[in-house]
């Protein structure tokens, strides 16, 4: 079977909700007995969590957008790369582990680092937009099968 891979959009919409995390949630929010425990995991940010290439830590989020068909992270890969910032697209994520805060991506430390660099004043742009979500997309195409 052929996966097409689409840039913007989470593979797995439970991957910001994990069941995993529910016992978590809930310890957190004993003080807010009337915050529903599916929305504060629809509303996780992930701002400030770590993030692992295939290959290593690259960073962390600074940034996430969970736009519908546009979501992304704008990572700090900090002095690993001198501190450029860059966006990944949601397609990249792998799997978030609210426990460690971490997020993995399908994508080695080298692709990241050769990825066009994040242009906050860009990111409304189709044609940035495309061009960043056509580098994810010929990346894939060059990763190993993955799980």
């Amino acid at each position: 079977m052929t996966y097409q891979f689409t840039p913007w959009v989470f593979r797995d919409p439970a991957i910001l909700a994990p069941d995993y995390a529910i016992g978590a949630l809930d310890a957190d929010r004993a003080d807010r007995a009337d915050t529903p425990v599916d929305d504060e995991r629809a509303a996780a940010d992930l701002a400030g969590y770590d993030v692992e290439a295939t290959d290593g830590g690259i960073g962390s989020v600074d940034k996430a957008n969970y736009e519908v068909g546009g979501a992304y992270l704008v990572v700090d890969t900090g002095p690993w790369i001198f501190g450029r910032t860059v966006m990944l697209p949601a397609g990249t994520v792998r799997h978030v582990d609210h426990a460690e805060r971490k997020v993995y991506v399908d994508r080695t430390k080298e692709q990241i680092k050769n990825a066009p660099e994040y242009d906050a004043e860009s990111v409304a742009i189709r044609d940035y937009r495309d061009r960043v979500g056509g580098y994810y997309e010929d990346s894939y195409r060059e990763s190993p099968t993955l799980d």
